[in-house]
Order: structure tokens, then C-alpha cells, then sequence
């Protein structure tokens, strides 16, 4: 079940990074660049820090690189969240897509880390 769950969570972190691509190049042209470099770094690197959890060497290092992206996860998801509020999102076509897409990550990366903390206590 693990192993099912890895590969959704490669999948869904490699498209959430995408969506966040275009984004911050719509941010851009709204001259917003602080805010679009913290959420490009942050949106990114969730994926990335899922990928190399592919290699761990232990199960404690898995569990270290999985909750390094669940911490990506939710800070990507303030960034949308403040930017959103802030109505910089407001023509944002894909914006429910982000929302749905970081919470269905962030639940996902939960679930993982914790499965795989009980796993390396027994």
C-alpha cells in the first residue's frame, strides 16, 4: 500500500509543481515577484524532497524527507492562501486547482509520513 501511495505522491508533486511554474510566471506579470520566488522555491521543492525519499537509506530517512515536503506542502499552501486573500489571485484561472491539488498533497504526505513513523517503531 506504501509503494501505491509513493508513486500517486511522485505523480501528484510533479504536476503540482507545473501548476505552480505557470503560476508564478502569471504572478510575474502582475509584477509580483517576492512572493512568486517563496512559492516557486517552497511549491517545488515538495517534489523534489518526495523524490529523493525514493532513495532513502533508512526508514527513518524517508520519514525525514516526507515530512520535509509535508513542511514545503503547508507552506505552499499559505503562500496561495495570502496571495489569494490579498486578491492577487482573483483572475487566477487555476486557482481551486492549486487549492485542491496542495490539500489533497498535504493529506497524502500526512498519511505517508505517519504510516511510515508506526512502521519504523515496531
Amino acid at each position: 500500500m506504501l509503494n501505491e501511495r509513493k508513486n500517486e505522491i511522485l505523480e501528484q508533486t510533479f504536476e503540482f509543481s507545473l501548476e505552480i511554474i505557470e503560476l508564478t510566471g502569471y504572478l510575474k506579470l502582475k509584477k509580483e515577484f517576492i512572493m512568486s520566488n517563496q512559492l516557486l522555491k517552497c511549491g517545488t521543492s515538495i517534489g523534489a524532497n518526495v523524490s529523493e525519499a525514493q532513495a532513502a537509506q533508512s526508514g527513518k530517512d524517508f520519514v525525514a524527507k516526507m515530512a520535509i515536503a509535508a513542511k514545503e506542502a503547508r507552506e505552499a499552501e499559505y503562500w496561495i492562501r495570502l496571495l489569494d486573500k490579498s486578491n492577487i489571485l482573483e483572475k487566477y484561472q487555476n486557482k481551486s486547482i492549486l487549492y485542491e491539488k496542495i490539500n489533497s498533497i498535504i493529506k497524502l504526505l500526512t498519511s505517508i509520513v505517519k504510516t511510515a513513523q508506526e512502521r519504523n517503531n515496531n
